[in-house]
């Protein structure tokens, strides 16, 4: 998997640019606030259709213009696809592929597969479970394009749910929906617990062994799923799923219109980390609480290579200034077999590394070092 060029348009804090990359390893320099980490994120914009760091469309739109555009050539499954996304201030995103229309982000998703590190995933284990939901979230709907969908519809139905849940006392007949949403939120939600828990227990498989390389064998990494309580065993069919979900919202019902609250339901789940059968959240160290998140993250990757016998494009956005020299050596030398892209500033100096390119940006513009 290659992404041989990239065209921006009023992205970010570009106006205009076009950049080719090499097929391997790809050096972004520049000071900062020139716009490293942007270029970063349009890569992963075209693999999921949604930023990282974006809370709206508006805020990818260069400031001061109406409309945005990121453009990718690329190679997948030996196939050549032009990925482009369109933006614009209050109108509809379009996706295309191949200059064909895509009506939904799950017929986009999985053509160009990334993992992205960026300085905040070091604190994913610290964080609320929110983060952790949003990590299994960007990597299974790249996997999976059902699950984007399922995804998609689970969130839409529990929006509505809040706000019936929020304007009942006002409107008491909204009540009357309620039972025909918790229904459909039981069908989207056993699909999001089934396609979670399949990818958690091959995340189980991958992060340990390489948590211990990180550690030289001295801490034991475990993951557990933790989600609905009436969901015994989160790998079985998704009709049993299904049954025990209705289950747990009845049992919730009056609580939830007492609280006005969703307290029932797959967006809630965690994903729990224990070193050496204690929480890494709570009693881990700062290296520690690192590298069971550098594990994680690299655990995907090897995932998507197994999924696909491809490794997916690796974006490390800034991420290696952050870590002490034995962890940037060990994640250097375990970002081999695929096309990958790293920022820096200009007075670092990745020694270990080969690099295919060195593009520096200065200015909004990509200049290509000469070697």
């Amino acid at each position: 998997m290659v992404v041989h060029s990239i065209e921006l348009e009023n992205w970010r804090s570009y106006g205009q640019v076009k950049a080719s990359f090499a097929p391997d390893i790809n050096v972004i320099t520049g000071d900062n606030a020139q716009g490293k980490t942007n270029l970063l994120e349009a890569i992963a914009y075209l693999s999921a259709c949604r930023s990282h760091r974006a809370r709206t469309e508006g805020e990818l739109i260069r400031i001061g213009e109406s409309r945005a555009a990121v453009r990718g050539a690329l190679t997948s499954r030996s196939r050549a696809f032009r990925l482009e996304v369109r933006m614009g201030r209050g109108i509809r995103r379009q996706m295309f592929s191949n200059g064909v229309r895509q009506k939904t982000v799950a017929e986009m998703s999985g053509i160009l597969k990334t993992v992205l590190f960026c300085p905040e995933d070091l604190n994913l284990i610290r964080a609320g479970a929110v983060e952790r939901r949003r990590f299994l979230d960007d990597a299974i709907c790249q996997l999976r394009p059902r699950y984007a969908a399922a995804l998609s519809e689970y969130k839409r139905l529990l929006e509505q749910k809040r706000r019936i849940l929020k304007d009942w006392p006002e409107k008491p007949s909204l009540l009357e929906l309620l039972d025909d949403f918790n229904l459909r939120l039981c069908q989207t939600g056993a699909l999001v617990i089934h396609y979670r828990a399949h990818f958690i227990k091959k995340l189980a498989q991958y992060a340990p062994p390489i948590h211990g390389e990180f550690s030289s064998g001295r801490e034991a990494l475990s993951l557990h799923y933790q989600t609905v309580k009436t969901v015994t065993d989160p790998l079985a069919p998704t009709l049993t799923i299904y049954h025990q979900l209705q289950e747990h919202m009845a049992g919730h019902r009056q609580a939830e219109i007492d609280s006005k609250s969703c307290l029932s339901g797959p967006h809630k789940d965690d994903l729990l980390l224990n070193l050496n059968g204690v929480s890494v959240r709570t009693y881990g160290s700062q290296g520690q609480t690192r590298t069971a998140a550098l594990s994680l993250e690299l655990a995907e990757r090897e995932i998507f290579f197994e999924n696909d016998g491809e490794y997916p494009v690796l974006l490390l956005d800034d991420v290696l200034s952050e870590l002490d020299p034995r962890r940037q050596e060990f994640v250097l030398n375990r970002i081999g077999g695929g096309q990958v892209f790293i920022t820096c500033c200009e007075n670092e100096r990745l020694s270990e590394l080969r690099a295919g390119k060195v593009l520096h940006i200065r200015q909004g513009a990509l200049v290509e070092e000469e070697r």
